[in-house]
Protein backbone atom coordinates (compact mmCIF):
# COMPACT_ATOMS: atom_id res chain seq x y z
CA UNK A 1 0.00 0.00 0.00
CA UNK A 2 1.31 3.35 -1.16
CA UNK A 3 2.94 5.66 1.85
CA UNK A 4 0.90 8.57 3.04
CA UNK A 5 4.12 11.63 1.89
CA UNK A 6 3.54 14.81 1.13
CA UNK A 7 2.24 15.04 -2.60
CA UNK A 8 4.76 16.11 -5.44
CA UNK A 9 3.31 18.36 -7.68
CA UNK A 10 5.41 18.93 -11.12
CA UNK A 11 4.64 21.68 -13.69
CA UNK A 12 5.62 21.59 -17.41
CA UNK A 13 7.83 24.68 -16.44
CA UNK A 14 9.75 22.76 -13.51
CA UNK A 15 10.11 19.88 -16.33
CA UNK A 16 11.88 22.50 -18.55
CA UNK A 17 13.98 24.21 -16.12
CA UNK A 18 15.40 21.02 -14.93
CA UNK A 19 16.02 20.06 -18.36
CA UNK A 20 18.19 23.13 -18.77
CA UNK A 21 19.54 22.62 -15.58
CA UNK A 22 20.46 18.90 -16.06
CA UNK A 23 22.32 19.72 -19.63
CA UNK A 24 23.89 22.73 -18.18
CA UNK A 25 26.02 20.40 -15.51
CA UNK A 26 25.60 16.10 -16.14
CA UNK A 27 27.75 14.95 -19.13
CA UNK A 28 27.16 11.89 -18.30
CA UNK A 29 23.65 11.89 -20.29
CA UNK A 30 25.60 11.09 -23.53
CA UNK A 31 25.84 7.56 -21.90
CA UNK A 32 22.00 7.36 -21.31
CA UNK A 33 21.59 8.20 -24.73
CA UNK A 34 23.90 5.91 -26.25
CA UNK A 35 22.81 2.69 -23.93
CA UNK A 36 19.46 3.26 -24.50
CA UNK A 37 20.17 3.05 -28.08
CA UNK A 38 22.22 -0.17 -28.04
CA UNK A 39 19.68 -1.72 -25.42
CA UNK A 40 16.99 -1.03 -28.63
CA UNK A 41 19.36 -2.57 -31.16
CA UNK A 42 20.24 -5.60 -29.20
CA UNK A 43 16.72 -6.78 -28.30
CA UNK A 44 15.75 -6.34 -32.15
CA UNK A 45 18.86 -8.58 -32.99
CA UNK A 46 20.17 -5.23 -35.35
CA UNK A 47 23.70 -5.69 -33.17
CA UNK A 48 26.24 -7.81 -32.03
CA UNK A 49 26.09 -6.64 -28.93
CA UNK A 50 23.61 -8.86 -26.59
CA UNK A 51 21.33 -6.76 -23.71
CA UNK A 52 23.41 -7.57 -21.13
CA UNK A 53 26.30 -6.13 -22.87
CA UNK A 54 24.35 -2.53 -23.86
CA UNK A 55 23.48 -2.36 -20.30
CA UNK A 56 26.59 -2.92 -18.92
CA UNK A 57 27.38 0.57 -20.77
CA UNK A 58 25.19 2.98 -18.49
CA UNK A 59 26.00 0.45 -15.06
CA UNK A 60 29.88 1.17 -15.86
CA UNK A 61 28.92 4.98 -15.71
CA UNK A 62 26.00 5.62 -13.75
CA UNK A 63 26.08 2.96 -11.36
CA UNK A 64 29.80 3.00 -10.33
CA UNK A 65 28.70 3.77 -6.81
CA UNK A 66 27.66 0.05 -6.60
CA UNK A 67 30.88 -1.31 -7.92
CA UNK A 68 33.51 0.62 -5.72
CA UNK A 69 33.04 -2.47 -3.56
CA UNK A 70 31.83 -5.28 -6.30
CA UNK A 71 33.38 -6.78 -9.44
CA UNK A 72 32.03 -6.38 -12.36
CA UNK A 73 33.04 -9.96 -13.35
CA UNK A 74 32.24 -12.69 -16.01
CA UNK A 75 29.54 -14.29 -13.31
CA UNK A 76 28.24 -10.80 -12.70
CA UNK A 77 27.46 -10.67 -16.40
CA UNK A 78 26.06 -14.08 -16.17
CA UNK A 79 23.45 -12.88 -13.73
CA UNK A 80 22.40 -10.23 -15.81
CA UNK A 81 22.20 -12.56 -18.73
CA UNK A 82 20.00 -15.05 -16.83
CA UNK A 83 17.71 -11.87 -15.20
CA UNK A 84 17.14 -10.91 -18.56
CA UNK A 85 15.96 -14.67 -19.80
CA UNK A 86 14.23 -15.36 -16.87
CA UNK A 87 11.91 -12.20 -17.17
CA UNK A 88 12.26 -11.75 -21.09
CA UNK A 89 8.67 -12.55 -21.58
CA UNK A 90 7.15 -10.11 -19.12
CA UNK A 91 9.80 -7.44 -19.76
CA UNK A 92 8.74 -7.32 -23.55
CA UNK A 93 5.03 -6.53 -22.74
CA UNK A 94 6.17 -3.84 -20.45
CA UNK A 95 8.63 -2.17 -22.64
CA UNK A 96 4.94 -1.50 -25.01
CA UNK A 97 3.21 0.45 -22.04
CA UNK A 98 3.54 3.74 -20.51
CA UNK A 99 3.74 4.65 -16.98
CA UNK A 100 0.39 5.69 -17.16
CA UNK A 101 -1.31 2.06 -17.86
CA UNK A 102 -0.10 1.09 -14.54
CA UNK A 103 -2.61 -0.76 -12.46
CA UNK A 104 -2.89 -2.69 -9.37
CA UNK A 105 -3.11 -6.07 -11.18
CA UNK A 106 0.52 -5.06 -12.30
CA UNK A 107 1.88 -5.18 -8.78
CA UNK A 108 2.39 -9.13 -8.73
CA UNK A 109 4.81 -8.81 -11.96
CA UNK A 110 6.32 -5.43 -11.15
CA UNK A 111 7.75 -6.58 -7.52
CA UNK A 112 9.01 -10.05 -8.74
CA UNK A 113 10.89 -8.79 -11.26
CA UNK A 114 12.23 -5.95 -9.75
CA UNK A 115 13.41 -8.45 -6.62
CA UNK A 116 15.04 -10.16 -8.96
CA UNK A 117 17.01 -7.68 -10.52
CA UNK A 118 17.60 -6.12 -7.01
CA UNK A 119 19.41 -8.97 -6.26
CA UNK A 120 21.85 -9.10 -8.63
CA UNK A 121 22.14 -5.19 -8.72
CA UNK A 122 20.91 -3.63 -6.07
CA UNK A 123 17.68 -1.12 -5.89
CA UNK A 124 19.24 1.80 -7.07
CA UNK A 125 20.64 -0.90 -10.32
CA UNK A 126 17.84 -2.48 -11.04
CA UNK A 127 15.75 0.57 -11.60
CA UNK A 128 18.05 1.62 -13.87
CA UNK A 129 17.99 -1.62 -16.02
CA UNK A 130 14.69 -2.30 -15.68
CA UNK A 131 14.23 1.75 -16.87
CA UNK A 132 16.33 0.55 -19.84
CA UNK A 133 14.51 -2.25 -20.72
CA UNK A 134 11.17 -0.54 -20.69
CA UNK A 135 11.66 3.42 -20.44
CA UNK A 136 8.12 4.58 -20.52
CA UNK A 137 7.32 2.12 -17.52
CA UNK A 138 9.94 1.57 -15.10
CA UNK A 139 11.16 4.94 -13.36
CA UNK A 140 14.66 5.84 -12.34
CA UNK A 141 15.67 6.64 -8.81
CA UNK A 142 19.02 6.73 -6.39
CA UNK A 143 18.84 7.00 -2.48
CA UNK A 144 18.56 10.34 -2.51
CA UNK A 145 15.19 10.69 -4.73
CA UNK A 146 13.77 7.86 -2.45
CA UNK A 147 14.15 9.20 0.64
CA UNK A 148 12.73 12.41 -1.01
CA UNK A 149 9.46 10.42 -1.77
CA UNK A 150 9.12 9.09 1.54
CA UNK A 151 10.71 5.78 0.27
CA UNK A 152 13.86 5.50 2.12
CA UNK A 153 15.91 2.55 0.25
CA UNK A 154 16.31 -0.68 2.53
CA UNK A 155 18.91 -3.35 2.45
CA UNK A 156 18.92 -5.04 -1.33
CA UNK A 157 16.27 -7.52 -2.03
CA UNK A 158 13.39 -5.53 0.43
CA UNK A 159 12.67 -2.34 -2.01
CA UNK A 160 10.03 -4.02 -4.03
CA UNK A 161 6.94 -3.11 -2.66
CA UNK A 162 8.33 0.50 -1.98
CA UNK A 163 9.47 0.28 -5.89
CA UNK A 164 5.92 0.10 -7.11
CA UNK A 165 4.27 2.89 -4.87
CA UNK A 166 7.26 5.12 -6.17
CA UNK A 167 5.99 4.10 -9.59
CA UNK A 168 2.30 4.52 -8.96
CA UNK A 169 3.22 8.26 -7.58
CA UNK A 170 4.95 9.10 -11.07
CA UNK A 171 2.04 7.64 -12.72
CA UNK A 172 0.52 10.41 -11.36
CA UNK A 173 2.72 13.21 -11.57
CA UNK A 174 3.38 11.87 -15.45
CA UNK A 175 -0.69 12.15 -16.02
CA UNK A 176 -0.62 15.73 -14.02
CA UNK A 177 1.91 16.84 -16.99
CA UNK A 178 -0.36 15.11 -20.07
CA UNK A 179 1.83 12.38 -20.75
CA UNK A 180 4.51 12.37 -23.17
CA UNK A 181 1.96 14.28 -25.91
CA UNK A 182 2.27 17.22 -22.59
CA UNK A 183 6.39 16.89 -22.16
CA UNK A 184 6.80 16.28 -25.84
CA UNK A 185 9.34 13.55 -24.58
CA UNK A 186 9.25 10.48 -22.54
CA UNK A 187 8.21 11.86 -19.13
CA UNK A 188 9.95 9.45 -17.25
CA UNK A 189 13.25 10.55 -18.19
CA UNK A 190 12.06 14.39 -17.40
CA UNK A 191 10.51 13.79 -14.04
CA UNK A 192 13.92 12.00 -13.57
CA UNK A 193 15.74 14.88 -14.55
CA UNK A 194 13.76 17.12 -12.25
CA UNK A 195 14.17 14.71 -9.17
CA UNK A 196 18.02 14.20 -9.78
CA UNK A 197 18.64 17.93 -10.24
CA UNK A 198 16.41 18.93 -6.96
CA UNK A 199 17.34 16.11 -4.75
CA UNK A 200 20.24 14.21 -5.90
CA UNK A 201 22.54 17.21 -6.75
CA UNK A 202 20.85 20.61 -5.31
CA UNK A 203 20.73 22.50 -8.41
CA UNK A 204 16.88 23.10 -8.11
CA UNK A 205 15.95 25.17 -5.06
CA UNK A 206 12.81 23.57 -3.29
CA UNK A 207 9.50 26.17 -4.31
Amino acid sequence: MRKSIKPHTLTVQDIQVARQTFEANEPRDLFYRAATELVALALDGKTSLSVAEALAVLLQTWNKMFYQYRRFDSQHFTDIERLISNHYSTLTTFRQRPIESLGHEDEAKVTQVFKSFEEVLGPVGAAKCLHLLAPRFFPLWDRAIADAYGFPLKRKGYNAEQYFSFMEILKDQSENLGGEQGIGRNPLKAIDEYNYCRYTKHWIKSR
